[in-house]
């Protein structure tokens, strides 16, 4: 009869397979992992629309596209089934690089820095950097014509490398059409995309030239460094695609083939640099881009802040005193509080740009003001009830009036209480203002983001960040507290 295995035994067996498996070739490589799973996990970006990957308005929830085609003909080549991963354009390269998914496949051009970190294989589309500018507008027309001129792109794109270099003043978005909303509106000098997205949404827009194609480009899907099995495997199926005529059925189906295509029979993966590029240096530029981004968010949340308690307090007032006035109070107060402030943002940016095109900056002073004066207006309204009526009507018996009565009893009163929550809202606005990135202002939070993928790190960025947001909260929390102090505050 078998012996039961003491504890002992049991642990050190345990320990034992503990170390075999750590000891055993590990799959270097994603390719097994994925056939292991049964599934290709590809990232990429539904906010980049179409013709790469969108969402079928016929079938809501199933993304078509010819990246979302190419990833199904890729995962059937493996014996897989392909699974989309959303994920902001931007940051696609470190979310692969800690395994967010398996493969890029949305997009991505090839660089020199870019080849340093992923494994790519050969290129499935060629496409041309264009420049389109607005047409009553002589001063565009290459590369060296942009220098110091606001030009929109995606931020950490090939253009956007481009722009940088040639000294104009890079305008980041996260969509594909908003560029040239925002170029028909005069909001910006010029655009600079892959020829894909500018022949598709440049016409939605009234106004606007191509200036001319200034650089050359391919896309090509990206695995990790270290997953080269997973990468030949892929290239091996692009390389099938490309020969049966499989990849340009697909590009046909999505009007993209072309005479310029038939080169992606010659193309071959791009060779790794001799020397792997690193990362860049956290210097003294960098240091002074987080400083000027925190300057960027002091100056909209200031500047947010004073619209908000001026036009709060007057919602409280009409709130406490006026009825008919005061139920326009409520509704306002019922809109903004209720919904989102980043809707609120794009459609004072976006949603108005024909009637009004307010310059970056000034939506966001705006968009965040309207949104905090609802939050303000209860916190007022909450000091003014707590305030005893008993002392309006004493100011009523000394003859004073109403708005003198508010003015020199009730107010200092209302506001004593209500320090402690305008303090919180505007350390909260301060946070808030991050959305505002949304509409290409580039402040705290934006400049972080871009300076962790330069720098293939977010520990260093994020902390220095975190630093210059304490940096700018603590004061206020301290301030306050004076401020409590001097007007009779016990606590």
């Amino acid at each position: 009869m078998p012996r039961t295995p003491t504890p002992i035994v049991r642990a050190t067996a345990l320990l034992a397979a503990l170390a075999a498996l750590g000891c055993a070739p590990a799959a270097r490589d994603g390719l097994d992992r994925v056939r292991r799973a049964g599934v290709l996990r590809w990232g990429g970006d539904v906010q980049g629309g179409e013709p790469y990957a969108y969402e079928d308005a016929a079938r809501p929830g199933h993304l078509v596209g010819f990246e979302a085609e190419l990833a199904e003909a890729l995962a059937r080549a493996l014996g897989v089934r392909a699974t989309f991963v959303q994920n902001d354009w931007s940051t696609l390269v470190p979310s692969l690089e800690r395994g967010t998914f398996d493969v890029v496949l949305n997009g991505l051009e090839v660089t020199p820095a870019r080849a340093a970190r992923v494994a790519f294989t050969r290129p499935y589309y060629l496409f041309s950097e264009r420049l389109v500018a607005r047409a009553d507008d002589a001063r565009v027309s290459d590369l060296a014509s942009l220098r110091g001129l606001r030009v929109g792109t995606l931020a950490n794109s090939e253009a956007w490398d481009l722009l940088l270099e040639a000294g104009a003043v890079a305008v980041p978005y996260e969509g594909v059409d908003e560029p040239f909303a925002d170029l028909s509106a005069a909001r910006t000098d010029a655009v600079l995309m892959d020829d894909i997205v500018v022949d598709r949404y440049a016409p939605r827009h009234a106004g606007l030239r191509v200036a001319g194609d200034v650089a050359d480009g391919r896309y090509a899907a990206a695995v990790r460094a270290d997953e080269r099995a997973l990468a030949a495997a892929l290239d091996g199926a692009l390389a099938d695609l490309i020969a049966n005529g499989g990849l340009r059925t697909i590009l046909a189906r999505y009007q993209l083939d072309g005479a310029r295509e038939a080169a992606l029979a010659h193309e071959m993966a791009p060779t790794p640099p001799p020397a792997l590029l690193g990362p860049a240096r956290f210097d003294r530029h960098q240091l002074l881009l987080f400083v000027q981004g925190a300057l960027v968010t002091l100056a909209i949340s200031t500047a947010a802040m004073a619209l908000a308690v001026t036009l709060g307090l007057a919602l409280a007032l009409a709130r406490h005193a006026l009825p008919r006035a005061g139920r326009v109070a409520t509704v306002y107060v019922e809109i903004f509080r209720g919904t989102p402030v980043l809707l609120q943002l794009f459609v004072i940016y976006y949603g108005f740009a024909g009637v009004l095109a307010l310059p970056p900056a000034c939506a966001a002073v705006l968009g965040l003001g309207l949104n905090y004066a609802a939050y303000e207006a209860e916190i007022y309204r909450a000091g003014l009830r707590a305030v005893p009526r008993g002392q309006l009507e004493a100011a009523w018996a000394l003859g004073m009036s109403t708005p003198l009565a508010l003015r020199r009893i009730i107010l200092p009163q209302a506001l004593r209480v209500a320090l402690p929550g305008m303090t919180n809202d505007f350390i909260a606005l301060l946070k808030d203002s991050s959305l505002v990135s949304v509409i290409t202002v580039v402040e705290l939070t934006k400049r972080m983001t871009i300076a962790a993928v330069d720098l293939r790190g977010w520990l260093a960025p994020g902390a220095l960040c975190a630093a210059l947001y304490f940096a700018m909260s603590y004061p206020l929390s301290r301030l306050a507290r004076r401020l409590e102090r001097r007007l009779g505050d016990t606590h």
